[in-house]
């Protein structure tokens, strides 16, 4: 048993059962026990790869994409150059490499400012970005207004969800309790207000029994902050995650330690809990702001418009063949049509008034 277990435990005695959105909060963030605030879970002897930790060509391409927007959007002087959810910064020092090789004064325009909540990556993030001024923050909004270029890579699946039970009742939420017989956790559900039901999305009530709905409040708050600033001040984000591009049901909690899935209820503080993105109603936020949105398209046909597998060939010529072998392999994983390729989607938003960006 974990110590977060421990915690939780005495938690749901006191209080009662947690929904899932508590139980991913505080397993991934708590003070003490926190998985992102104990450990740095990323890379080979991590719990997981993220695709910046693949192949040096991913955050290329990203800058070259953060460079043609901001060419699109007018080469503004200054320019808010953000990351959500930075991991170890390594996506981050790509792109600047990148853009600062390529257009210099783009590269002079750039005001740096990422959001993270791990105290834990934040150190591996001074160190990865040692030579850039950086300011960090808890979230989006308290960073200070200006043209805005946003990235958000592998940020959204990780934001709490909850979830609900289409019953022969009708929805009941999904709550984390701990069964005495057992004496594990598990899940009950409750049954959820009329007047809560009533702000589904429409498509919703059609459920049919047994089907599970997700809802993320914090991307909705995320998603509204982003759209505000990218219509209020432009420029342009972009979002790559895994996730569903239409409505629909499911439970996609999981939670992932040594590369493995694992049962999300089960050694609590451990292991990475996620769930897959929900484009479509980030789409119908952004819509509602008064912004364009571009995609969701697949991770393998943005990568691959934007020329990933030509700047592999370019950075191969100079490598050794060890080098060689993995930049390859890198490309080939993030392209793959039956994983990463197709299971990643990239979606981005724009000021109503600026060209399509690249890519899409």
């Amino acid at each position: 048993m974990t110590p977060l277990e421990n915690k939780l435990r005495k938690i749901i005695k006191a209080d009662g059962p947690i929904s899932v959105s508590h139980l991913m909060r505080i397993a991934a963030n708590d003070t003490d026990y926190g998985y992102y605030q104990s450990r740095d879970p990323f890379g080979t002897f991590g719990d997981f790869i993220t695709s910046p930790e693949i192949t040096q060509a991913f955050g290329e391409i990203i800058g070259l994409w953060c460079l043609t927007a901001w060419q699109n959007a007018g080469c503004p002087d200054k320019t808010i150059l953000i990351e959500l959810g930075p991991g170890r910064g390594t996506l981050m020092l790509d792109i600047l490499r990148t853009v600062k090789k390529l257009l210099p004064n783009f590269m002079e325009s750039i005001e740096l400012h990422l959001v993270e909540s791990s105290t834990m990556l934040r150190q591996q993030q001074r160190l990865t970005l040692k030579n850039y001024n950086v300011t960090w923050h808890d979230f989006i909004n308290t960073i200070p207004e200006g043209p805005s270029l946003i990235i958000a890579n592998e940020f959204f699946d990780a934001l709490p969800i909850d979830q609900y039970l289409m019953t022969k009742n009708g929805w009941h939420k999904r709550l984390i309790t701990l069964d005495p017989k057992r004496n594990k956790f598990s899940f009950i559900t409750v049954p959820v207000p009329k007047k809560k039901v009533a702000k589904f999305r429409s498509e919703i009530s059609k459920a049919e029994t047994n089907s599970i709905f997700e809802r993320n409040r914090l991307a909705e708050k995320y998603a509204e902050s982003l759209a505000e600033r990218i219509f209020y001040s432009g420029i342009a984000a972009l979002l790559i995650d895994y996730g569903y591009v239409k409505p629909g049901f499911g439970d996609t909690l999981q939670a992932v330690k040594s590369h493995k899935y694992y049962d999300p209820l089960t050694d609590i503080g451990n292991a990475d809990l996620t769930a897959h993105v929900d484009f479509a109603n980030l789409e119908s936020i952004f819509k509602e702001t008064g912004v364009a949105v571009h995609g969701p398209v697949l991770q393998r046909n943005f990568l691959t418009t934007l020329g990933i597998e030509h700047r592999t060939m370019t950075l191969v010529k100079n490598a050794t063949a060890e080098q060689a072998l993995l930049l390859i392999k890198g490309c080939q994983r993030l392209i793959a049509p039956n994983g990463m390729g197709s299971l990643f989607k990239v979606m981005a938003v724009t000021p109503t008034d600026t060209s399509t960006p690249e890519g899409f």
